[in-house]
């Protein structure tokens, strides 16, 4: 595996694959790598002959006060697991190289970013989305693989290539998940024992939305209602719980094969979300 520092090598690279007629495969992440990534990574080798992991903390994408500055790292770890994974490349580069001084283009997808997420974080998505249009302009990849635990974030991306007329499918790897349910999330380090267990309560939530669905429950008020009740009696503290179309992101009066679970909550100090379709199983 190599790694690659520099926008101008990485991009010198994807032309040589290109003029060799190979595919590339793209996993984006912020790095610390959980089995979550390396599934991302296992998906991308599936689909493309050429794979390319990015790391990279994207300070445009954490507000004021939010943990960029402890968020959690582990270079050499990282490059051991990219590299048992089969990637070609891991591109680490500084922020100095993807932020040149004064720059000042931003990509913006309105609407979808404007509640969940986006509503509590302002600001979050078109840091995401820039970072992202940089790194297909960048890599050039035929396929980009994405967890579906950041929901929002899958589809804001997925609007932004169609609107964009990008050339690169995008993927959505399902949620991976510990043996007792909990999403693996690089914040979970965060938590204490007694948070981790508390944690579990987005697991626990999407069981009892699940099953209330298949005892014929269609209104989405009600289930709402008995989430957050669930969510309260573990003494966290609720962000939103909504029950979105997994296309459009607007809230549904009415349960249907579309509707999303969508969650975030904090436990102490740590943020964390959790979805699902309630008609998957």
């Amino acid at each position: 595996m190599e790694i690659i520092r520099t926008p101008a090598e990485m991009t010198a690279w994807a032309n040589r694959v290109l003029a060799a007629r190979q595919t590339i495969g793209l996993v984006p992440t912020m790095g610390f790598f959980h089995e979550g990534h390396l599934c991302l990574m296992r998906k991308a080798k599936e689909k493309a002959e050429r794979t390319v992991v990015s790391l990279f903390v994207n300070p445009l994408q954490f507000g004021i006060n939010e943990d960029l500055g402890r968020y959690p790292r582990d270079f050499s770890r990282d490059c051991q697991r990219a590299q048992a994974e089969g990637m070609d490349i891991l591109f680490a580069p500084e922020v100095q190289a993807m932020y040149l001084p004064k720059s000042s283009t931003k990509v913006e997808v309105a609407g979808l970013t404007d509640g969940l997420c986006g509503e509590s974080r302002p600001g979050h998505f078109v840091g995401v989305t820039t970072v992202v249009a940089k790194l297909f302009n960048i890599i050039k990849p035929h396929y980009a693989v994405f967890g579906r635990k950041d929901f929002q974030q899958l589809a804001v991306i997925e609007r932004m290539v169609a609107d964009l007329n990008w050339d690169v499918e995008i993927i959505g790897h399902p949620i991976v998940r510990e043996a007792d349910g909990l999403a693996m999330s690089s914040r979970n380090t965060y938590l204490s024992a007694r948070e981790r267990q508390t944690a579990l309560c987005l697991f626990q939530a999407i069981a009892h939305a699940r099953k209330r669905v298949q005892a014929g429950l269609v209104a989405a008020n009600i289930l709402q209602r008995e989430i957050e009740e669930l969510l309260r009696q573990e003494a966290v503290t609720i962000e939103y719980v909504s029950l979105v179309d997994q296309a459009t992101l607007q809230p549904q009066d009415v349960l249907q094969k579309s509707t999303v679970l969508a969650m975030a909550i904090k436990v102490g100090a740590t943020r964390l979300i959790d979805n699902a379709n309630l008609f998957e199983t």
